[in-house]
């Protein structure tokens, strides 16, 4: 996994709270990384329909769709992003020992494995259980639930 994941989390966490258009100057400065590095990572989010899009003066990213309903895996999928994978394998396939030539395979079977795994874990995550970890909730008297260990207050 590289951190473009970690990036597009971030900004449709970020989209969502603001539910405005946000240049990708402001996002970068949140996500506290590179403007040129946000618009990479939120082009494919664009192409799965996650985020809208507008240019000029005013232009940015706009956060769509329903928070509750956008899991962690389907921005995994929107960014091609593998969580568990090897990219040296031991031994060799043209090897007479069944060790050497098998333990690649065996390796990879394991690692996709584990990425699903990861990928079904995340069907658990969604925009807005993150949001709700940030910010609390609001119970019905108007009080607000305390977030999660860890978390920070709001911003």
């Amino acid at each position: 996994m590289n951190s473009d994941f970690i990036v597009a989390v971030h900004a449709l966490v970020f989209l969502n709270h603001k539910q405005s258009v946000v240049s990708s100057e402001a996002l970068a400065e949140n996500v506290c990384t590179n403007a040129a590095r946000v618009r990479k990572v939120m082009a494919p989010l664009k192409r799965a329909g996650l985020v809208e899009t507008r240019e000029g003066n005013e232009g940015g990213y706009r956060f769509v769709g329903d928070a509750a309903a956008i899991d962690l895996a389907s921005v995994a999928d929107a960014l091609d992003v593998r969580f568990v994978e090897a990219r040296w394998h031991s031994g060799d396939v043209h090897k007479e020992c069944l060790v050497a030539s098998g333990m690649g395979g065996i390796m990879d079977d394991l690692f996709a494995d584990l990425d699903a795994e990861c990928r079904e874990r995340l069907k658990q995550v969604t925009i807005a259980s993150i949001d709700r970890r940030i910010f609390g909730a609001q119970t019905a008297e108007g009080t607000a639930v305390l977030p999660a260990a860890g978390s920070q207050p709001a911003a």
